[in-house]
């Protein structure tokens, strides 16, 4: 109880099941007895959570199952060890056709980190040109997950007000121990979006395109943006924003992630 950590800020159960039977820095990762930990294992799963729960993630929600993450190969102390990508701010002086496809598929993923058959919300607590990157053939993943919160939609949060101030024993390794903590019922399913909206599309986007199709695209911007109140005008924003840039995309060897199969499929 009280990890430091955002993606355990309002656990479940199941959340926490789910990472003591895919954690993989065992033995016998998996087994479905629950006694192949030592005290050992306890406690490096425990710092890692606490120091960076970027590898935890990555363990849990693999990339062969769709989740928006670097595929992990392993870890050793402090250095972790996973599948290369560019960082997103490569990209901001990118082609227009280019900018618009990345837009998309960062829209895209926020989606689905939103509404997903495994009942997981997920949710950003910081944001920057690094926390996204881009594999060579051209797919966007979340390239740093230390910032990711989730919330279990199926379960809810199985913390109280009072639990939420207890202290473990490494939370003021990485954070001030006296920070104030967002209570898991204020966090909407907008939030990541909104962050997005002033932070990252804006840089990547601005410029890009001929008038009167930029002013649009500066205008949804700036709703989504703008909407920490409103959350179905931020819906509202992003639908529209996504209609306006699916035909900017280009279909060509450059997007290897969806081309050819573009040519033939209204999916893309």
């Amino acid at each position: 109880q009280g990890l430091s950590s955002p993606m355990l800020r309002c656990p479940s159960q199941r959340l926490l099941d789910r990472i003591v039977r895919r954690y993989a820095e065992v033995p016998d990762a998996g087994s479905i007895y629950m006694d192949h930990l030592t005290d050992r294992d306890k406690l490096r799963l425990l710092y890692t959570l606490s120091v960076n729960s970027h590898p935890i993630l990555l363990q849990i929600f693999p990339d062969v199952e769709g989740w928006p993450f670097p595929r992990y190969l392993g870890s050793c102390g402090r250095l972790v060890v996973s599948a290369s990508t560019r960082p997103l701010r490569d990209f901001y002086g990118a082609a227009p056709e280019v900018a618009a496809d990345l837009a998309l598929q960062l829209l895209t993923v926020l989606r689905s980190m939103g509404t997903n058959d495994l009942n997981y919300f997920f949710y950003f607590t910081h944001v920057d040109a690094g926390t996204f990157g881009v594999f060579s053939n051209g797919h966007l993943f979340i390239r740093d997950a230390s910032t990711l919160g989730i919330i279990d939609k199926e379960e809810g949060s199985q913390l109280t007000d009072g639990q939420q101030e207890y202290k473990d024993i490494f939370s003021c390794l990485t954070v001030d121990c006296q920070s104030a903590f967002v209570s898991c019922n204020s966090i909407r399913e907008q939030h990541s979006l909104v962050m997005v909206c002033q932070e990252l599309l804006p840089k990547l986007l601005k410029g890009k395109f001929l008038q009167p199709v930029q002013e649009k695209i500066d205008s949804f911007l700036q709703h989504c943006a703008d909407g920490l109140a409103d959350d179905q005008g931020v819906n509202e924003a992003v639908a529209k924003l996504a209609e306006l840039l699916k035909p900017l995309r280009s279909c060509d060897s450059r997007f290897a992630y969806r081309y050819p199969d573009c040519k033939y499929s209204d999916k893309y």
